[in-house]
């Protein structure tokens, strides 16, 4: 029997008042905790005359903190829309500073119809400029969140304009805040055009006829939902890429022979949830990342980046980096992964074997309300990951503590290829993908990774990057 996980997650019509909404003692502490955890700066003398290398991440660190509350608990917020406003919200960030780094350069040269940027690259101080990007930029992206969770940023900002002024003069704050405000507005005004615009308001679009036939997906227990976001895959990506440079290969010739290699990867689904040991659904569990009760599987991405940041002792721009890499990857992987599901329309496990193995058979977790090929998991995890891969070293040891406040024990790896891959077959032992979904997901995300992990963001190339453990310190941007 299935486990009761994400059954009205896609609707988001059915969550409790208290789970629509952030508890504001909850989150004015979780602000005093990223407060008192942020160093002082790493550099002394004028605000004006340090660089955002030089401030640690506590300003981005407890916005990031906040984001995935807000898409955790704000209305509409599926996965595909969680990681648009995920990557919007790192490019937003990433521009907001850049112009202070003497090491970084800004991206929007790939981006034309980004307009209204700040020309000017004098001095500022760049956390105040950060604080208020990031404050700009998640009022608009969730838009439609509580008036409890609006009263949540405004808290953040206030309290972190306090923490960050430092030794800036009035009008520097004011300044360094227009500056933020303005890349904000810049990069959502930008944002409109690229087909995702509110999408949290049109999930299930009506006048959307799904193609039936042989093989082709239906939707699915329990709750028999319409297709999700059937033309995300057309929205503009954040890397210039064609998502056909990026498409796998086909999947497995559709079959209800017993003896065709579709029945035997249909078999393999049916046996895995049956004969799973408690490691294997633990590993189910941990990786279902259900819209509504967590901040989603792209939420989980970012998640792993601000545990890693922590662990690095990251400074500002290093932050800024990694959080405008990571969204970019989970953005433009869902991208990449819908555009795949739509054009296959691929029938999910459940649907053929009910209808030719078991007919009371149910996966461990609810199937979602798309199309199976490929594995969205596997895409934005090989994406993120790879992404993360790329900035401290894939041999990188550490713990995942992204579930602690639901009870779910911490898992480790060895590395981020080993998180990815546990990610993506986690889907296996869930019973809501085929293993070619799986694989072919994994070698999709890369490839999204790989665009990403080409841009041009350094001025200057890293040399002797170390690989970070918990116990090390990867050298600083």
């Amino acid at each position: 029997m299935a486990t009761n996980y994400g059954v009205e997650v896609y609707a988001m019509s059915h969550q409790s008042p208290s789970a629509k909404l952030i508890s504001r003692r909850i989150v004015l502490a979780g602000i005093g905790a990223a407060v008192v955890a942020g160093r002082a700066p790493r550099a002394v003398g004028a605000t004006g005359d340090r660089r955002p290398e030089d401030f640690d991440a506590s300003v981005p660190l407890a916005w990031f903190d906040l984001a995935l509350a807000l898409t955790r608990t704000t209305p509409g917020f599926t996965p595909p829309v969680a990681a648009r406003a995920l990557g919007h919200a790192g490019v937003t960030l990433y521009e907001a500073v850049v112009p202070g780094s003497r090491q970084y350069r800004s991206l929007a040269w790939q981006w034309p119809g980004l307009r209204g940027l700040p020309r000017d690259e004098r001095g500022g101080n760049w956390p105040v400029v950060a604080n208020a990007a990031l404050a700009d930029i998640l009022r608009s992206l969730y838009a439609n969140t509580s008036v409890a969770n609006l009263a949540a940023v405004d808290a953040l900002e206030a309290k972190l304009s306090e923490h960050a002024r430092g030794r800036s003069s009035h009008s520097e704050v004011a300044a360094s805040a227009r500056r933020g405000a303005q890349v904000a507005r810049a990069v959502f005004d930008w944002s409109r055009g690229d087909g995702g615009h509110e999408g949290y308001l049109r999930n299930f679009p009506p006048d959307y006829v799904p193609p039936s036939g042989p093989g082709l997906w239906v939707p699915t227990p329990p709750a028999f939902q319409p297709a999700l976001q059937p033309r995300w895959g057309d929205n503009r990506p954040l890397v210039p890429l064609d998502c056909r440079s990026c498409a796998p290969d086909d999947p497995t010739r559709y079959s209800e022979q017993r003896q065709s290699a579709f029945f035997g990867e249909a078999r393999e689904v049916y046996d895995a949830v049956n004969n799973r040991t408690p490691e294997q659904e633990a590993i189910a569990l941990f990786w279902a990342d259900d819209p509504g009760v967590t901040a989603s599987p792209p939420g989980h991405s970012i998640s792993v980046a601000t545990q890693v940041l922590r662990i690095e002792d990251a400074s500002l721009m290093l932050a800024a980096e990694t959080y405008a890499k990571v969204g970019m990857a989970v953005c433009d992987a869902f991208i990449a992964c819908w555009k795949t599901k739509y054009i296959y329309n691929l029938l999910r496990p459940v649907t053929y074997i009910q209808r030719l193995i078991d007919p009371a058979w149910l996966p461990l977790l609810n199937t979602p309300p798309f199309p199976e090929y490929t594995s969205g998991h596997s895409v934005q995890s090989a994406a993120a990951f790879g992404v993360l891969a790329d900035l401290f070293g894939d041999s990188y040891s550490f713990d995942d503590h992204t579930h602690d406040n639901r009870g779910l024990a911490p898992r480790r790896f060895d590395s981020f290829t080993a998180a990815a891959e546990e990610a993506a077959l986690s889907r296996l032992y869930g019973g809501i993908h085929f293993r070619p979904a799986i694989e072919r997901g994994l070698t999709q995300g890369r490839c999204v990774a790989e665009a990403v992990n080409g841009l041009p963001v350094r001025r200057i190339k890293r040399h002797g990057r170390r690989l970070g453990t918990p116990g090390t310190r990867r050298d600083r941007a």
